[in-house]
């Protein structure tokens, strides 16, 4: 009797951000200087004349990198800016990072001081200091945990919960490259499996590949945003993909949006690979993920600064939340945009 009253949900069912809400939802607020806690790009705290923002994140082999065709260095690298890159999409700039790695005997010594060099080139590159972590033994694989620390006035912070209905929509860059670099080295690698003598060919794509394999977070945008008095009224990075990204801001601003598919910025390259591999550019750009760029909403005053800027892309508009979250597609047709990007589970 006892086993038929055993419930068992699988994490699968919940997925990444319903098994967290499910997790934290009890725990209550203690401390005043926690402004914002789970639920957003990074935590926000109190810190006298500015707020401390952290975020973490961890990298687990198998899951979120395969080593098969990831250069070490590079992996340092990227672990650390997928973590700024959540303090940049809170407005933020971030000073500190903390690592900490697992490791099996499959690593040497010197496999780790690449792992590190690459660690230390994103470091310097981009004026953050590391201050701790951990070092310890895994039975199986490589994983990787760093928290980024950084800082920003209170009145500056962006949260994902602000977009207002008129709002307009903008992204950093173009985005759909890196999802796309990825099926390229994971076609190279079912074919070394099958025949290792086959040389590996990928096509002099430096710029799909790179994308994926050596990602930049778009700190210049926050440079932009204090330099013309700007401050976006949401923010969110595109990790997940802009399908899933979007849905996160619509969501937990209580609004609608609607994208337009001619504006949705996709490099030459990425849209050539895309239709090698028999895809639409536009889905590689809505639900690939990884490209660590900022998807932002602008109030009408901002949104016309942001039309004189380098470097941002203007998508769409936040509409009534009756209207739903939609892509008004080249040809005019209106399609719902469903969360297809990266699951965790």
């Amino acid at each position: 009797m006892q086993e038929e009253s055993f419930k068992r949900t699988e994490i699968s069912e919940l997925g990444e951000f319903k098994l967290i809400k499910l997790l934290t939802s009890e725990f209550a607020k203690l401390q005043n200087s926690t402004i914002k806690g789970i639920g957003d790009d990074a935590a926000v705290i109190d810190a006298a004349n500015a707020c401390t923002l952290i975020s973490t994140d961890l990298l687990i082999e198998g899951i979120h990198f395969d080593l098969t065709y990831t250069p070490l260095k590079h992996l340092g690298y990227k672990s650390i800016i997928v973590n700024l890159s959540d303090i940049y999409a809170m407005n933020a700039i971030p000073t500190q990072v903390t690592v900490s790695i697992a490791v099996s005997n499959r690593f040497s010594v010197e496999a780790i001081e690449e792992i590190y060099e690459g660690i230390r080139t994103a470091c310097d590159f981009y004026k953050v200091d590391l201050v701790g972590g951990d070092t310890t033994s895994s039975p199986k694989g490589l994983v990787i945990s760093v928290t980024a620390i950084g800082r920003q006035i209170k009145e500056k912070i962006v949260y994902r919960s602000g977009a207002n209905s008129g709002d307009q929509i903008f992204v950093t860059g173009e985005i759909g490259a890196a999802y796309l670099g990825l099926q390229l080295l994971e076609r190279e690698k079912l074919i070394f499996l099958e025949n290792p003598k086959i040389p590996i060919d990928l096509e002099d794509q430096k710029f799909c590949v790179g994308k994926f394999l050596k990602p930049e977070a778009a700190r210049t945008a926050i440079f932009q945003f204090a330099q013309s008095d700007i401050i976006p009224t949401s923010m969110i990075d595109l990790s997940d993909g802009l399908s899933s990204d979007l849905l996160h801001i619509c969501e937990q601003s209580n609004q609608g949006a609607l994208i337009f598919e001619e504006n949705v910025p996709i490099n030459t390259e990425a849209q050539l690979l895309a239709i090698k591999f028999n895809l639409d550019p536009i889905t590689a750009a809505l639900n690939g993920g990884e490209d660590y760029e900022l998807l932002f909403t602008a109030n009408d005053t901002d949104s016309e600064k942001l039309r004189f800027l380098p470097g941002f892309y203007h998508i769409g508009e936040i509409v009534d939340p009756n209207l739903g979250v939609k892509l008004r597609s080249n040809s005019g047709k209106f399609h719902p945009i469903i969360a297809q990007g990266w699951n965790h589970f």
